[in-house]
């Protein structure tokens, strides 16, 4: 049996909480699976679902990492357990086992200052493990430079399900919301400095000039929305800007489908980065080329100069000439439809295999 110790887990939404999903399903194919998660509201109907035992721990939020450790610990002392998989250092800082220790690395995590009290909390945990699984080649560096040993770390990115199949009705409400609206740009994600949003309104207002009817669209929420909204204001791209939050999986689809180009050109934002980027593998699947920013692991997940570009997201002008360069000619849909098959290597029928491999 191998444990799967989460504070992301579905039914709450996000990036870590599916990947750690779709972790647990598809080790639950081959292995006899437990997981420990936090206790979220509604999680009884999404944990009948599941084909794995799942035990939810609740409790002031400062006091239940002790509490699940002292859970997680009477039940190794008390049952055969091969191993421990972990979505974060700190799910296991306080597990006190000769088991085996797998724990997933994402970026941001463990981007502390070398020699500061956290980095030396997170090289204890990560060097004192069996193996460190870094979700892109970008995050690996970064665990090396903050101290961690190399020879611990393999790289195996986030894995995807099956695109959902496109709903004919969300498809024709996306072409009559965006009517003749083309060529179109659109970002999926939290609306924070790090994903870059500023960067693409800016390179709108001259890529306006040459394609006067153009469109971005940028599905989320989240701290600078407002601030985005008020440079969209300031620069009167208020025609070329739409915004959707609160929408559904079906329409979000659509509007990705519908479009020409996924921008997310990242930058490091403090110690903010983005470690891998699902979103666009998940662009992608829908034939979707990517421009993704040099600074995190997009390169993992976009080849450059074949299924979309990297770019530098701290220069204007790098994001600018990247999406123009995509526009021209219709690079895109070349791009496109090589994104498409490279996304074959993202689905977790694949990506599984390399867990399989480590364990």
């Amino acid at each position: 049996m191998y444990l799967i110790v989460t504070r992301s887990f579905p039914p709450e939404i996000g990036g870590m909480q599916n990947l750690m999903w779709g972790l647990s399903r598809e080790l639950s194919k081959n292995f006899m699976i437990k997981v420990f998660a936090d206790y979220v509201e509604d999680h009884k109907n999404h944990d009948e679902k599941a084909s794995f035992s799942i035990e939810r721990v609740g409790g002031i939020k400062l006091l239940r990492k002790y509490r699940k450790a002292q859970l997680i610990n009477e039940f190794i002392k008390e049952n055969k357990i091969e191993g421990i998989i972990a979505d974060h250092w700190k799910s296991l800082e306080l597990i006190k086992t000769n088991k085996k220790k797998y724990c997933l690395i994402h970026s941001k995590e463990i981007n502390h200052p070398t020699g500061s009290s956290q980095n030396k909390r997170v090289i204890n945990v990560l060097n004192n493990i069996e193996k460190v699984i870094a979700n892109s080649e970008f995050t690996k560096n970064l665990a090396i430079n903050c101290g961690v040993n190399e020879n611990k770390i393999f790289v195996i990115n986030p894995g995807v399900d099956p695109a959902e199949e496109l709903d004919k009705k969300s498809l024709e409400k996306v072409e009559s919301l965006l009517k003749v609206k083309t060529p179109r740009l659109i970002t999926v994600s939290r609306f924070d400095k790090r994903k870059n949003h500023e960067k693409v309104v800016m390179a709108l207002r001259n890529l306006k000039q040459i394609y006067p009817d153009i469109v971005y669209v940028c599905v989320g929420y989240g701290d600078e929305e407002e601030n985005i909204k008020k440079l969209v204001k300031e620069l009167n791209l208020e025609a070329q800007v739409m915004f959707f939050k609160d929408i559904s999986n079906k329409l979000k689809n659509a509007l990705v489908a519908k479009s020409d180009i996924f921008v997310m050109p990242s930058i490091i934002h403090k110690k903010s980065v983005e470690g891998f980027g699902i979103a666009y593998v998940e662009a992608a699947q829908y034939g979707i080329p990517s421009i993704g920013g040099k600074d995190g692991g997009a390169a993992d997940a976009i080849d450059h100069e074949k299924t979309g570009l990297i770019c530098d997201g701290n220069e204007l002008n790098d994001v600018y000439s990247s999406i123009e360069r995509l526009l021209k000619d219709k690079k895109h849909i070349e791009y496109g439809k090589n994104a498409k098959i490279n996304s074959l290597n993202f689905t977790w029928d694949k990506v599984i295999e390399n867990y399989k491999r480590i364990l």
